[in-house]
Order: C-alpha cells, then sequence, then structure tokens
C-alpha cells in the first residue's frame, strides 16, 4: 500500500503565464515537488498584472494540480493612466524606465505606492484571500502552507491565516529582502511608512515557523532583525538554481561575434559604466577585438544604460533583443561567448544572487560578473569556478578580464559539461532540500 503524499498549499502571486524572473523558484519547486512526496496545491490571482507573458511555461505545471484562484483588485489601471502608459502594458517589479527622467506624474505615483499600498499594491487582496483560504482550509487538510514574496502582501496572506489556524505550518519563503531591497529608498517613504514596513516584516519572521531566503547575506540581516527584537526564529538559506530540463543538450552555433550578453531586466542600478569604459578604450586601441565584439542585451533596458552604451561610442557594436521565452533562453546562454552577470550598485549588494546566475552557470560558457568581490555570488563563483567577478569601478582587473576571454574565443572554446560543484544548484536537488524542510515542521 502507497503511502499518500503530503500536501503544501503554496501562496504565490507570480504563476504562468505570466513571464519573468519571480515565476521561476516556486514553478520549479511545484514542478519536482511529486518526486519528494509532496503534493502541491497553488493559491494564485486570477487576473493578475503579468510584467510579461510567457506561454511556453506552461509545460512546466505538473499535470492535474489543483490552483486555487480568486480575482484581484489592483491599482495599476489608474497608473497607467495617470503616467501616461498604455492599458496593456506591463508593470515590472523593479524601476526601468524607457525614458531619460521619470516624470512628476510617475514620481508621485512613486510617492503614493510606497506611503499608501503598504507593503505593496497587492494589498487588497490580503483580507478576501483569508477569508477564502481560511473557509477552504477548514475542509481540506495540508501539512503545510508557504507564502512567496516578493510582493510581500503574500507573507501577510499567511499571517492571517497562522493567526486563524496557529496549528498550521507556515514557511515564508523570500526571493528579495523586504526593506533592504534595493529600491527601498527609491519609495519615498515617510516615517511612518517606514515603520510599517519594518513592524509588517518583523512580524512575518517572528510568527512563520522557518523562513528561507535565497542566500547567506540575507538570511544573516533576517537574524539581525529578530536579533533587535530580542527574538529568533529558524532561517535556511535555499537558493536558486537552474532547471536540468531546461538545460539543452543539443549541440549549438556558438555565436561568430565575441558576444558578451546580458540576460534579463537590466536597471539603472546595475550600468556597468566601468565596463562600457573598458570597452570603449578596447576598441580605439584594438582594431581586431572591434571586429568581433558584440554587446548583447536581452530583455527590459533602463533608458539611462542605452544613453550610457551611445555616451560610450559602443551603439554600433549593441545587439537589443527585448525578450526571449524561457524555452529559447538556454540557446541564447549557449550561444553567447560570455554570459554577463551585473549586481546592483545598492547597499544590499553583498546579498544580491540573480536567478539566472545558475542558469548562466549550466550553459557551460564563462561568467563575468561585476560586483562586490566579498557578496555571496562572488563565493559561489569562486565554489563552482565558473567565471571572473569584478568589483565595482576596478576597471584594471576589468580589462584583464575581458582580454583573458577575448583570447579564449580567438582560440576556439566552446561550453564545456556541466560541473559536479554546479550540479548540486539542480532545481530538483533543492526542491529535495525544501521537502526535506518542510518534513521537519
Amino acid at each position: 500500500m502507497s503511502i499518500p503524499p503530503k500536501k503544501v498549499l503554496v501562496i504565490t502571486y507570480y504563476w504562468p503565464p505570466a513571464g519573468g524572473a519571480g515565476v521561476q523558484r516556486w514553478l520549479k519547486f511545484v514542478k519536482y515537488f511529486r518526486d519528494f512526496g509532496w503534493e502541491p496545491i497553488v493559491y494564485t490571482p486570477e487576473n493578475p498584472e503579468m510584467p510579461a507573458r510567457d506561454e511556453s511555461l506552461l509545460a512546466d505545471v505538473p499535470a492535474g494540480i489543483q490552483m486555487l484562484k480568486t480575482p484581484i483588485w489592483e491599482p495599476y489601471d489608474a497608473y497607467k493612466k495617470w503616467v501616461g502608459r498604455k492599458k496593456e502594458e506591463g508593470i515590472g517589479a523593479g524601476f526601468v524606465s524607457d525614458k531619460k527622467q521619470p516624470g512628476k506624474a510617475e514620481s508621485l505615483a512613486v510617492w503614493v505606492r510606497g506611503n499608501f499600498f503598504i507593503p505593496d499594491a497587492r494589498r487588497f487582496w490580503i483580507r478576501p484571500s483569508v477569508k477564502f483560504l481560511a473557509h477552504w482550509l477548514s475542509q481540506n487538510k495540508v501539512d503545510a502552507i508557504v507564502s512567496t514574496g516578493p510582493p510581500h502582501s503574500m507573507h501577510l496572506i499567511a499571517l492571517g491565516l497562522k493567526k486563524k489556524m496557529p496549528h498550521l505550518k507556515w514557511v515564508a519563503d523570500f526571493r528579495d529582502p523586504w526593506t533592504n531591497i534595493d529600491f527601498y529608498e527609491e519609495l519615498k517613504l515617510s516615517s511612518w511608512a517606514d515603520a510599517k514596513h519594518r513592524r509588517l516584516e518583523r512580524k512575518v519572521l517572528q510568527t512563520a515557523n522557518a523562513v528561507v531566503s535565497v542566500g547567506k547575506t540575507m538570511s544573516d540581516e533576517f537574524g539581525e532583525i529578530l536579533a533587535q527584537a530580542n527574538s529568533s526564529n529558524r532561517l535556511e538559506v535555499i537558493p536558486n538554481g537552474y532547471d536540468p530540463d531546461a538545460v539543452d543538450e543539443a549541440a549549438c552555433t556558438p555565436d561568430a561575434k565575441f558576444s558578451i550578453a546580458h540576460i534579463g531586466t537590466l536597471n539603472r542600478s546595475r550600468n556597468p559604466h566601468e565596463l562600457w569604459n573598458v570597452l570603449s578604450a578596447l576598441v580605439k586601441e584594438n582594431a581586431a577585438f572591434a571586429a568581433d565584439l558584440e554587446i548583447k542585451l536581452v530583455g527590459k533596458v533602463d533608458f539611462q544604460v542605452m544613453e550610457a552604451i551611445e555616451q560610450a561610442g559602443l551603439a554600433k557594436y549593441l545587439r537589443k533583443i527585448d525578450y526571449v521565452p524561457l524555452s529559447e533562453v538556454g540557446r541564447v546562454q549557449k550561444e553567447s561567448r560570455v554570459l554577463l552577470l551585473l549586481i546592483n550598485r545598492t547597499k544590499n549588494a553583498k546579498g544580491i544572487i540573480t536567478g539566472k546566475f545558475f542558469e548562466y552557470m549550466a550553459a557551460g560558457n564563462p561568467v563575468l560578473a561585476i560586483g562586490p568581490e566579498d557578496g555571496d555570488a562572488a563565493a559561489i563563483m569562486a565554489e563552482t569556478q565558473c567565471g571572473f567577478i569584478s568589483g565595482f569601478d576596478q576597471t584594471e582587473n576589468l580589462t584583464q578580464y575581458i582580454l583573458q576571454l577575448y583570447q579564449q574565443y580567438k582560440s576556439g572554446y566552446t561550453p564545456h559539461e556541466i560541473s559536479p560543484l554546479v550540479k548540486q544548484y539542480s532545481r530538483r536537488e533543492l526542491t529535495g532540500k525544501m521537502a526535506r524542510l518542510l518534513e521537519s515542521l
């Protein structure tokens, strides 16, 4: 007689066919949970605002999975009308603009968002979701619930359920920080709003049965928040990773050019001025390098980044691709000669580990990173030996790394097999770690 699987209710805002980075983590956990004896049930909005749409992600949703959906009201239609955007235009999670400077209407909208929509614009979904799920849980048994944020309103839904049903085992999963996220200071918060954000964050950290984050630095920061409140809780690190099913094993033709590719949103806090300066100098000094260079940017790119490329005289080397479905990302990464990892130049830079970093490693091509040399990403690069990291503004090191990578390209370098050091970051392996955490509760 087979043992029935345990059940976990996953509360997530982002779910296919929504595209973008926010979907990946829990889509992949859900995809592999059944391999570890857990049956996932997903609660998500019926009508969410999608930063992008990617129908190919639906292929990763397990057959027969139970989906719970309720409608959500969000203020985005009013926001788009206010700032002059089209109704069908997606709203990203960060601050990426195609304008040189945000206008007064956009700046006022940011102030309203930060001070009145706490913790975020999905706050109006909290109360109806708690009511709906409390009723559903009274009739359906689960062994654990998980909330994943941002948006951190998902954690407040779980907090509301925990208050009503203290026996529930709850894991609060943080893909990004709350009050230490890179754009927190751009929200133009009043002291009252800042205090409320911090109070809600602390309550979630104290109440959940376990708090999971994607990196050591974020976990340590949560530990400091708890210590300041004379509290403690179980803190775990389960990083992002790559999906072995998404790794394209078929041979592909590498780019003819020496392509330095960044895949994903490129906002102004990631704008690598030192890279543009180095490449500008190299194309002027080295005719062969200039003939071979291609800068490949895939995804949304902030106006200031485009302006910096233009000012550095690099526009003719630029190949810009607005969006690539996830099903094609692996091919683009394997075709590219160098994969560019840019850490936000913000106070929380040491703790930033973007999801695409692990996909880069699985592609087998060298990674060139710009960010803190003592940060979480640097530690993983040293562990896996997947490339080079240059500190902010360190143009001398950066020049040496680029020339070394260029020499590899000229010598006919091709992608290598995934090493065992990288395989520990397989999404399936990480799902096993999450399953063991749930079982331990």
